[in-house]
């Protein structure tokens, strides 16, 4: 984007303005720590002692709720062949994990502004651990259904919640950085998931290892206890919430404002539609890959493993290099860079010729990266655009809106995939990245903002 148009009034009408000299408490690392702020690890000591514990619980949060989201896209042929499905019921399971996870994802926003960050943090890990680890247990179809739709309400709100709670410990500075790291761990979570399935898929049969996977999901109850025990809320930023009458209030957030007392109905809007197109093209490839491999390219389960390493590979280092970029371009140029990288990838990956696998083992590794740098800095935009007292649930609702409504890509692929073929199909998470870059004509930038 060759130029920016003018940003909207700040949406921190309910804040006064942040001074760029001065940072603020609540986001200034505890004393000793800023000295060492330099260097490929000087965000992490930046933190300070409880913002690595901060980052320790969010990191390992959403690495396990990335491995239990993957058991399902990993199991879908066995379980589309246990109970006869066909693809529109199993693209159904993505829709219901996605809708259902806004209003896990909103509620948990507000129970982090009403409640603090770390205990609605410990609720969201158990309750996507818990109905996970039912999924193993369904008997039919409709049962599996629910128990997938249930296990939304705890995979919606964790991340938005994980993110704020290492957000309020970050320095303006490092926050693209840090939160980027944090985004790296869902990479971490569904690398570990493609090492189990492959294990589990070579040990099992096909009739029981889609529910050994789902056991599997249990892990997540040993982390509730390290978080429970070691992490807790930013005290500075906490105490500001707790001063503020309208913590937790869906009304800030959708409240229009005048031009002397500019409202956040705006922001929440645009940043509903950016998160629509930039996981409605995610989850597209997420729920589908596994499956294109498989069925389109008649891939074994351990040849499968081994071009989904390709694509994890690229995400977990576009992940980490998104980070960077986003401190370095600002938010909104590097999520714009890679909706068109991302787009690009898509149609290149899905139009690879018959015959040309190493191609698309070559092509994963862009596609991966592309598709995980630009979530790098979501975690720390968000945090950026609303003020302390509806922080999570200005994330919350925003993240998770965008994630249900976008599971209507997936499901439209699920639909599709029987006469489009399914890499046919996946044009529609193209699409999702185009409305993504529209959206960021209507969001200012946020880069360089203290957070109270």
């Amino acid at each position: 984007m060759s130029s920016t148009p003018p940003p909207p009034s700040t949406p921190h009408s309910s804040s006064p303005p942040h001074s760029s000299s001065a940072p603020t408490t609540a986001s200034r690392p505890p004393a000793g720590a800023q000295a060492a702020d330099d260097g490929a690890f000087g965000w992490l000591r930046a933190l300070g002692p409880r913002g690595r514990r901060a980052f320790g619980g969010a990191f390992g949060g959403y690495a396990l709720d990335s491995y239990d989201y993957f058991t399902l896209p990993l199991s879908m042929v066995a379980l589309a062949a246990y109970f006869g499905l066909d693809s529109g019921q199993t693209g159904l399971f993505t829709t219901v994990t996605l809708v259902v996870s806004a209003i896990g994802g909103a509620a948990a926003g507000v129970l982090a502004d009403r409640i603090g960050r770390v205990k609605a943090l410990m609720i969201t890990v158990i309750t996507y651990a818990v109905f996970t680890v039912a999924c193993g247990f369904a008997p039919n179809y409709e049962t599996l259904l629910v128990f997938r739709a249930l296990q939304g309400l705890g995979f919606g709100g964790e991340w938005a919640v994980g993110a704020i709670l290492v957000a309020e410990y970050a320095s303006a500075k490092h926050r693209g950085r840090t939160l980027g790291a944090i985004q790296s761990s869902w990479a971490v979570g569904w690398g570990l998931a493609v090492i189990v399935y492959t294990v589990v898929f070579s040990v099992f049969g096909d009739d029981l290892a889609w529910r050994v996977m789902f056991w599997t999901g249990a892990l997540p109850a040993l982390l509730v206890v390290w978080v429970r025990r070691s992490v807790e809320d930013a005290p500075e930023a906490a105490a500001a919430r707790e001063r503020s009458a309208e913590k937790g209030s869906f009304a800030a957030i959708f409240r229009s404002g005048t031009t002397a007392a500019p409202g956040l109905l705006r922001t929440t809007l645009f940043a509903v539609l950016l998160s629509t197109g930039v996981q409605g093209g995610y989850y597209t490839l997420a729920t589908w890959v596994p499956t294109y491999l498989k069925t389109e390219r008649d891939l074994s389960v351990v040849g499968t493993g081994g071009y989904l390493t390709f694509l994890i590979s690229g995400a977990f280092i576009g992940y980490l290099t998104g980070g960077y970029l986003t401190d370095r371009l600002g938010r909104r140029r590097n999520i714009w860079l890679f909706a068109v990288l991302s787009a690009l990838c898509i149609l290149a990956y899905a139009n690879i010729p018959s015959g040309a696998n190493g191609l698309l083992l070559v092509l994963g590794f862009p596609l991966g990266f592309c598709m995980s740098a630009i979530f790098s800095g979501f975690g720390s935009y968000l945090s950026e655009l609303y003020p302390v007292a509806v922080r999570g649930t200005g994330q919350g609702f925003t993240y998770n809106t965008g994630r249900a409504v976008g599971a209507v890509f997936p499901t439209t692929v699920g639909f599709l995939a029987d006469s489009w073929g399914v890499g046919g199909a996946l044009v529609f998470g193209a699409i999702g990245y185009a409305l993504a870059a529209v959206a960021l004509l209507g969001l200012p930038e946020t880069r360089g903002k203290e957070l109270v």
